[in-house]
């Protein structure tokens, strides 16, 4: 048989492994080279893109500004449209107290503007009619990124009415809540604005540049589930009636078969009493 002269000693494997890890190992240190090479070149074509997609987006906004115009214009002619909205967007709507609600009843236009060069940051605009709450006409709050990268944010100082700070009311209604529904009611939204603590991650902010201001439609039309609601506990209860009748109805006819019966057998009673006779 051929098979032992085929074998290899422990010495020559060992010798022979350890040539190739030799190998791989210079040949890796070349890929992991050269793929810091490759990987340069595609951060390179990345950064092209992104300076070629700004323009693009630069380009576009200009095109939607005549569109958000428009669209405002038509907004203006919808009562309670922003406050509707903002009630019925999950995230925004958490954080609305009732007195909040009550205050953007005044809220008659919102506008998003992102600065013309965009990764510089954006401000958005509330515009209000005359309110119980405060004087300003207009309230905003803009988004820096300074060219290190370094976010912040800056926004109109409120002008509050004697009493009507919600700011300040917000802790004590608060308070109130926590004891009547054991749950903590939201700060007021209005500290929104005072907030400059995080710029760089406002929640709010993103919501509604991102989220609101693209399709705020969307939400408007939202179906109030409290109606619907309504509707499927009417609906369950015209249907148990309809169940209760039935059953009425059903036991009106036993009851009338049962008394059929007890006429045949008074019937045939009667008969045989003729013929005995």
């Amino acid at each position: 048989m051929s098979a032992p002269a085929a074998k290899v000693s422990k010495k020559e494997l060992n010798s022979n492994h350890d040539g190739a890890d030799e190998t791989s190992e210079k040949e890796q240190q070349e890929a992991i080279e050269h793929i810091d090479e490759v990987q340069n070149e595609i951060d390179r074509l990345n950064e092209q893109a992104s300076e070629e997609i700004l323009k693009v987006e630069q380009k576009y906004n200009k095109l939607r500004q005549p569109f958000f115009q428009k669209r405002s214009e038509l907004i203006a002619k919808i009562p309670n449209f922003w406050v509707t909205t903002f009630v019925n967007h999950p995230q925004v709507s958490a954080l609305l107290g009732e007195e909040d609600e009550e205050a953007l009843h005044y809220l008659t236009r919102v506008e998003v503007t992102e600065f013309e060069d965009i990764k510089s940051g954006y401000r958005i605009d509330f515009y209000f009619d005359e309110n119980p709450y405060f004087e300003n006409k207009v309230l905003s709050k803009e988004f820096h990124l300074n060219e290190s990268g370094d976010p912040s944010s800056k926004s109109t100082e409120i002008k509050w009415k004697s009493g009507k700070d919600l700011t300040k009311r917000s802790s004590q209604t608060q308070n109130k809540a926590s004891r009547k529904r054991q749950h903590e009611e939201p700060e007021s939204f209005f500290t929104w604005f005072t907030d400059h603590s995080d710029a760089g991650a406002d929640e709010l902010g993103e919501v509604i540049k991102d989220d609101i201001w693209p399709n705020p439609l969307q939400y408007y039309l939202v179906p109030d589930m409290d109606d619907e609601e309504g509707e499927g506990e009417e609906d369950d209860y015209d249907d148990e009636e309809e169940e209760g009748l039935e059953d009425i109805d059903e036991e009106g006819d036993e009851d009338e078969g049962e008394e059929d019966e007890d006429d045949d057998e008074g019937e045939e009673g009667e008969e045989d009493e003729g013929e005995d006779d």
